[in-house]
């Protein structure tokens, strides 16, 4: 009796910590490369271990064929991964935004490497994702995205698959949310850049002889730092609201 129910108890935790392990790997912040990967199984095992606790007796029994407990496991880290990509797209929208920003203010050609992303990308880029990371922990919400995971047991039971079709539709969904609001978030800089563009083409129509590239690329620098200055702190509000908004339609919380 007691090892079937020692083995019961084994096979619930490796299914939540499937799911939670999954989380661990992608999710924005916790899943950089930058964090160590033994501080990410430490941190996975231990909510992995509450949620077991909370949700012990909802979970399925064993499967007695090993085959079936495979593809368990493989749901079970299939929609863990697919939640932390959520949230990473839902992130990655102050990527675009500082994309977009460093272009128009022309700091497009500074690189940085961007841990949050894993590859180079514009510095302003870079720097907007890690303060995005900044505000995701300094409001808690990373306290979101766990209860989020915990509410997903709702929403996609153990032991059933995904529809590819819902899935592709969820992704689409969310890439196109993201990119709007990366676009959005970089809009007084869009702006900024039409009218730019067009004051300097007027003034190098009617001075030609004004070199105006020299001239114009300073004030476009200083121009672009002092709207940044002034937008820095609405633009992450902004990102706190979308992110704790979104990930409360896709994945109720707890």
């Amino acid at each position: 009796m007691w090892p079937d129910l020692i083995a019961e108890d084994v096979f619930k935790f490796l299914v939540v910590f499937a799911r939670i392990g999954g989380l661990m790997m992608l999710a924005p912040a916790i899943g950089s490369g930058t964090i160590p990967a033994r501080a990410r199984l430490v941190l996975g095992l231990a909510i992995s271990f509450l949620v077991f606790a909370l949700l012990r007796h909802q979970l399925p029994t064993m499967p007695d064929s090993p085959w079936a407990l495979a593809v368990i496991l493989f749901w079970e880290a299939t929609k863990g991964i697919m939640i932390a990509l959520v949230a990473r797209v839902i992130a990655a929208c102050l990527h675009v935004a500082g994309t977009i920003i460093g272009f128009q203010g022309g700091l497009a050609a500074a690189q940085q490497f961007d841990p949050n992303q894993g590859s180079s990308g514009a510095l302003l880029a870079a720097f907007l994702s890690m303060l995005g990371v900044l505000i995701i922990f300094t409001t808690d919400l990373h306290h979101l995205l766990i209860r989020s995971m915990v509410g997903s047991y709702a929403l996609l039971p153990v032991g059933q698959g995904l529809m590819m079709g819902d899935v592709a539709e969820l992704g689409t969904n969310v890439v196109a949310a993201s990119f709007a609001m990366g676009v959005q978030l970089a809009s007084p800089f869009i702006v900024y850049a039409i009218v730019y563009n067009v004051s300097l083409g007027l003034i190098a129509r009617m001075m030609p002889q004004l070199p105006v590239f020299f001239v114009g690329m300073p004030i476009n620098l200083y121009v672009a730092f002092f709207i940044l200055a002034l937008v820095l702190p609405t633009m992450m509000m902004w990102f706190g609201s979308y992110f704790d908004t979104q990930m409360r339609t896709y994945f109720p919380p707890f």
